[in-house]
């Protein structure tokens, strides 16, 4: 939809080291293409042309000192979500119109003092409770792609800022997929680290005990640049040299959709002439698991707002989706919840055994490519359902059990073809340097840069 694209971030920091551009340059080009683009994609809850372009200021002072830091100067967005010193935070909510926090969030204030500059807040659905980014209050987000479609969520702006060029990389925030929907969705990468491994403080929760913030990127190489300033590291490039990766070609009861099933055997095909691919017995292994995470998510989204505000308050301002959801909350017992739980621990035990003999799973992150707008059911072979159960059935699990990982495009088979498919793989908890390090050899292996 548009011909000028922000480079990826190593590219920009090389250029900027080498003072082929200054940071005001590319944070200029950055506003430019978000403002351009916001009619068509609406990906940006705001712009923040001012102090971005102040900050860039900085960062050429910086580099005329040569004081500059790691990520000094470049640009990226921030999930409306997540708190921002003096920008408009509204959580994707009319119910938080004006509402400008005083402190960045902890993740936010790691990257910022590292000399990273925010572009602007991008879109999310409300409170991001869902997986579409639509919103009567503020405009649908749509697909870069295919404006016909949906983004996914509900980190939805943060992927269409990236497809649409604007950034090459962003923050975002993934309860059961809130990242790597939308990376899926959208062409671009996504990746949730391992439960804890980021701050969450300065998030508005959804669900506490599922959080993790998450990073968005044009390629694996970008978020790995933005992980690497939040403390995790890649192992020695010598390290797992020959992965062994298991294969998961459905996950009951959603089956994979005819293109997104052709493109995930053809990229199993390529991995597996350079390395192990055998099929996990998962018969069984994600019974329950959906609606466990749904009603964990329904217990804890519940305590999360009552803990905030009252019923009335809640009625008048939230928008309707969120308040039919929290309706049922309030008619969420105990038990329901303990027996989640429950299904919880069994399934994380399952799948750590699942996993025993093989280092990372392969699996599609969504079983179709990204919906029509407005479109409530899907449906996929013999399965029908709601999109949002169609397009979390792949990604929620490993919210469950905290597992780390990552969503890549999977390249485009036709030239009529415009909405991609994604391979998500999975590792270990606490494998998130080993995780990056295979995206960034199996996305270049599968682009035919092995």
């Amino acid at each position: 939809m548009v011909s000028a694209r922000i480079v990826g971030l190593r590219e920009a920091a090389d250029a900027l080291e080498d003072r082929h551009i200054t940071a005001s340059s590319l944070i200029e080009q950055s506003i430019a293409i978000a403002q351009a683009t916001q009619p068509t994609v609406n990906a940006f809850a705001s712009i923040a042309r001012n102090s971005a372009l102040e900050a860039a200021a900085r960062s050429d002072q910086c580099f005329a000192l040569g004081t500059q830091r790691p990520l000094e100067g470049l640009p990226i967005g921030v999930k409306d979500l997540i708190d921002t010193r003096d920008l408009e935070t509204r959580y994707g909510s009319a119910a938080y119109l004006g509402h400008v926090p005083s402190e960045n969030a902890q993740i936010v204030q790691r990257l910022v003092e590292q000399g990273a500059i925010i572009i602007g807040k991008t879109t999310t659905h409300e409170f991001a409770w869902g997986v579409t980014t639509a919103s009567r209050a503020f405009g649908d987000t749509l697909n870069p792609l295919d404006p016909r479609c949906i983004p996914g969520g509900s980190s939805g702006g943060a992927a269409a800022a990236i497809a649409c060029g604007a950034i090459a990389a962003g923050l975002g925030t993934d309860t059961g997929g809130s990242v790597r929907i939308p990376a899926a969705m959208c062409g671009v990468t996504g990746f949730k680290p391992t439960w804890g491994a980021f701050p969450t403080q300065g998030i508005f929760a959804l669900a506490p005990s599922l959080d993790h913030p998450g990073l968005l990127g044009a390629g694996v190489s970008d978020v790995v640049l933005l992980a690497q300033a939040l403390g995790i590291a890649l192992p020695d490039a010598g390290a797992s040299v020959s992965p062994r990766f298991g294969l998961i070609r459905q996950v009951d009861p959603v089956p994979l959709s005819t293109a997104v099933a052709q493109a995930f055997e053809q990229a199993v095909s390529q991995v597996s002439e350079v390395y192990s691919c055998d099929d996990v017995d998962s018969a069984g292994l994600f019974q329950g698991t959906f609606q466990a995470f749904a009603t964990i998510v329904l217990t804890e989204g519940g305590v999360t707002h009552f803990s905030r505000h009252d019923w009335g308050f809640i009625s008048q301002h939230y928008g309707a989706e969120t308040v039919e959801r929290l309706e049922r909350a309030r008619h969420v017992v105990l038990s329901d919840y303990l027996n989640a739980q429950q299904v919880r621990r069994l399934f994380t035990a399952k799948l750590a055994h699942a996993m025993a003999d093989v280092d990372y799973l392969l699996l599609a992150t969504c079983p179709c490519t990204a919906p029509l707008v407005g479109q409530s059911t899907l449906t996929i072979g013999h399965w029908q359902g709601t999109v949002r159960e169609a397009l979390m059935t792949y990604t929620a699990p490993f919210n469950l059990a905290g597992f780390p990982a990552i969503s890549i495009p999977l390249p485009l088979r036709s030239a009529d073809q415009r909405l991609p498919a994604a391979l998500q793989i999975v590792a270990r908890p606490g494998n998130d340097g080993g995780l990056l390090q295979v995206a960034m050899k199996l996305e270049r292996l599968l682009a035919g840069f092995g």
